[in-house]
């Protein structure tokens, strides 16, 4: 009898072990999706801010700049891409809303940086006090966003790796648990500029 009870109580104590292994894991992949869903919102959060800024910024170049309707055009129209679209945390499991979302702010900040292009043509509104300090908020979001994009790309990756790995693996496949997408970098990015003087 004491045999069958120490037989019994290891199957038992070996299943109880597996449940808690399942268990600990779940949860640490559940952690690990918060997470990348937090860094997501920073991102957002970053991004927002640039959107809320750029309207002053155009209306502070548009007095100085009339005629350089062009820039200013494409910047709104850049701007409005990016307000049509509806981002929510499914886009991190949607690779195709992911491209179509950086696609969109890269546009965005293509039209931002040939703004400041051409502000370098009129030195009263680079000298102008709001356009100024609009333009410092601009660079300082330009950088949270970047500071944004490089914690979600590194919580995004130990996601990644966690739900890659084994054991893991098997509970993110029952649970359903994706990958989900990183930044990229714009193709014209890795090409060498050329300086023209």
């Amino acid at each position: 009898m004491n045999k069958t009870k120490i037989i019994l109580f290891s199957i038992l104590g070996f299943f109880l072990l597996i449940i808690f292994w399942v268990i600990s894991s779940y949860n640490s992949l559940v952690s690990l999706d918060e997470g990348v869903n937090g860094a997501w919102s920073q991102v957002q959060n970053q991004y927002q801010r640039r959107y809320d800024l750029i309207p002053n910024l155009v209306e502070t170049v548009k007095g100085y700049a009339s005629h350089e309707k062009e820039v200013l055009i494409d910047i709104t129209e850049a701007r409005a891409k990016v307000g049509q679209l509806n981002v929510s945390e499914k886009i991190l499991n949607d690779p195709q809303t992911f491209q179509k979302f950086q696609q969109a702010q890269d546009g965005l900040s293509s039209a931002l940086s040939r703004l400041m292009v051409v502000v370098e043509k009129y030195p009263d509104l680079k000298a102008n006090q709001n356009f100024l300090q609009l333009q410092s908020q601009l660079e300082g979001t330009e950088n949270r966003i970047a500071v944004e994009r490089k914690r979600f790309v590194e919580v995004t990756q130990s996601f990644n790796t966690s739900i890659r790995k084994f054991p893991a693996s098997i509970i993110a496949a029952f649970t359903g648990f994706i990958k989900k997408e990183y930044f990229t970098a714009e193709t014209k990015a890795q090409e060498v500029p050329k300086v023209k003087f």
